[in-house]
């Protein structure tokens, strides 16, 4: 690691303390978010990789945020999956960089797919030089994710949040990765679709890339994935919004920043970036890979049908799905909880 990489120096995450001033003071941590988290588990730190195809949709910077202010994790690479990668990874490093955690390796994936050059939030990184970046950036990100899960003297968890080429990449490769690490993602429609009363529909995560879904989805590995019954029920508005929008702080401020040009860059009505969140599909991921309290899971046969769907098999591989939520206003609170405050005081108050 460069000896300039790494968490914040103390009088620098002390002075962001002070910046955080615009947040809501947390004298005591909400009985519900408490909840959220496995109590056996909420102390014990977790090896994970993220798999992103941020700057798609936004919600994988929401996600991303969430992962970098929960303390159960020890981040050990984060890849960029599909189409421009390294634009991707232009964001994913400046998102590090601005909050402190160039410590985490970043991996740019396979670039596949649409490759129009740029992506919808590439106007907040217009002037970031990825050459001066101070982390390590690895051009071969299948190979760094098959590397990190190999050499792991413990368990790693896969959390992948968009389409599943680079995963099907490195389980090609060497197909052993499934035998070291379990696998947590969001993908799928299995009971209900986009909308509230939807049927189930193709989902866009899974009919990318039906092949390497395919191949995903029948490895050897344990498998937890919310779908679109339960992730696509997730979404900020009112005071709870509010919270994240007024907090003033290094991640909350990266988060909104990137909302409004994405917004922008999608003739999207601006307006709507301060009123409320879009839908926060990929969030659940995250959360899933540090418990499920809040989610009634079932252990079902899934298989990824040869138009992209994800139909319920008995003969198919068994998956824990995330099918419905017991307190979807617990879980919000909680998401909000945890970006609102820095992750010093996170820990100080065991959340």
């Amino acid at each position: 690691m460069n000896a300039k990489t790494g968490y914040l120096p103390v009088a620098v995450l002390a002075a962001a303390l002070v910046i955080l001033g615009g947040c809501e003071k947390v004298e005591k941590v909400s009985a519900e978010v408490k909840s959220a988290i496995f109590p056996a588990e909420k102390n014990v730190k977790q090896a994970v990789i993220l798999d992103t195809d941020i700057c798609d949709d936004i919600d994988d910077t929401w996600a991303l945020a969430l992962l970098l202010q929960s303390h159960e994790f020890d981040v050990k690479l984060i890849t960029t999956a599909v189409g421009d990668t390294t634009a991707r990874t232009k964001v994913v490093a400046k998102i590090l960089q601005t909050t402190g955690r160039t410590d985490i390796p970043i991996g740019t994936g396979v670039a596949i797919g649409d490759m129009k050059t740029g992506h919808r939030q590439d106007g907040w990184v217009k002037d970031y030089d990825l050459s001066k970046y101070p982390g390590k950036i690895y051009p071969d990100g299948v190979q760094a994710m098959i590397d990190t899960i190999m050499s792991s003297p413990e368990p790693i968890t896969l959390i992948a949040i968009g389409p599943l080429s680079n995963v099907a990449a490195a389980l090609e490769r060497e197909p052993n990765i499934a035998k070291k690490a379990r696998f947590v993602g969001m993908q799928g429609s299995i009971r209900r679709g986009y909308g509230e009363k939807s049927k189930p529909q193709k989902e866009y995560n899974v009919v990318s890339f039906i092949k390497a879904s395919k191949t995903v989805f029948s490895a050897d590995w344990d498998m937890t994935i919310t779908p679109l019954d339960t992730c696509a029920m997730v979404l900020l508005d009112g005071d709870d919004y509010k919270k994240v929008l007024d907090c003033n702080s290094p991640i909350t401020n990266m988060v909104i920043e990137n909302y409004r040009v994405w917004a922008k860059s999608g003739n999207m009505n601006e307006a709507q970036a301060g009123a409320r969140s879009t839908t926060l599909f990929d969030t659940v991921a995250i959360y899933l890979a540090m418990g499920h309290d809040l989610l009634e899971t079932e252990n079902i046969g899934i298989r990824v049908t040869d138009d992209g769907r994800t139909v319920i098999d008995g003969k198919a591989k068994k998956i824990s799905c995330a099918m419905k939520w017991k307190n979807l206003d617990a879980f919000e609170k909680f998401l909000v909880e945890r970006l609102t405050k820095p992750l010093a005081v996170a820990e100080a108050n065991g959340v």
